[in-house]
């Protein structure tokens, strides 16, 4: 719950500690945040537009495809990746719903995680993802609401990379686990539905932007194969960026031409970086 992550949050404005006062979040600046009735609180500072948030609509379908069970791969090799470390504080960064904070604390009995998300439909799921989860809505773009140092892990799942702000929140022998699509991802589905293609340098990409702040330590891939009905293919689409370029009614119209269930190829990249000092 977000009183266990409040110790290591600060204010987004003057950068000052934050103390937990009713329903609010205080700081010595005299600057107050709310808490939500659904238990997250939106620490994006006034002149923030959060342009980029994913609708309530993505949420929905991102909530929906994630509890199917078809991105269970990526979140259960995350989770272990993550248990191996034995981190107490972990900050997923971009959090989404929290599906995959969710699993990571599973897995880490004595972790305590926050999620990051700049939409605050995100933050209302993730405030319930986990039991031992706070959520807070935040610009990953911006300077981060936290301290320096505070966290032992960041996670960052299909989700904006902040390398600068992930150094300085990180403790010095901090990991920074990160998933990624690769360029077999969805792959048969792309032209046929006019989906976003993936860039084939998209994981040397991610290195190259990470360089200087972080060292590059390992790398898995995950590939599986799964049968989607024409639902959740556009439960899928519409979860993602291609949900902006391809509308509801033309993305029905494209799935009618194909075989229903489709045979979909799911393949993601999960790298591992180590803080560099």
């Amino acid at each position: 719950m977000l009183a266990d992550v409040v110790p290591y949050l600060v204010c987004p404005v003057c950068g000052a500690d934050l103390e937990l006062a009713d329903r609010a979040l205080l700081c010595a600046g005299g600057h107050a945040f709310d808490i939500a009735r659904q238990g997250y609180a939106n620490l994006l500072p006034g002149n923030a537009r959060p342009g980029t948030a994913d609708t309530p609509e993505m949420v929905r379908a991102r909530d929906e495809f994630l509890k199917a069970g078809h991105f269970n791969a990526p979140a259960d090799t995350l989770a272990r990746s993550v248990a191996c470390a034995a981190h107490s504080f972990v900050v997923d960064a971009g959090a989404g719903t929290g599906h995959y904070l969710g699993r990571v604390l599973d897995r880490s009995p004595g972790a305590t995680g926050l999620a990051l998300d700049i939409s605050k439909h995100a933050a209302r799921r993730a405030a319930r993802s986990h039991p031992r989860a706070g959520a807070v809505v935040a610009d990953l773009w911006r300077p981060l609401p936290l301290r320096d140092g505070a966290a032992d892990t960041v996670v960052n799942v299909f989700a904006p990379r902040n390398a600068a702000e992930f150094h300085r929140v990180l403790r010095d022998d901090g990991l920074l686990f990160t998933v990624t699509p690769s360029p077999r991802h969805l792959g048969t589905l792309v032209e046929p539905l006019g989906l976003l293609t993936i860039d084939e340098r998209k994981t040397e990409r991610t290195d190259a932007a990470l360089a200087g702040y972080f060292k590059f330590d390992s790398r898995q891939e995950i590939e599986v194969e799964a049968a989607l009905s024409h639902d959740e293919v556009a439960t899928l689409v519409g979860m993602g960026p291609s949900a902006h370029h391809v509308p509801a009614d033309r993305l029905r119209e494209r799935l009618r031409e194909l075989p229903d269930p489709l045979p979909t190829p799911l393949s993601f990249v999960l790298s591992t970086y180590r803080r560099l000092a």
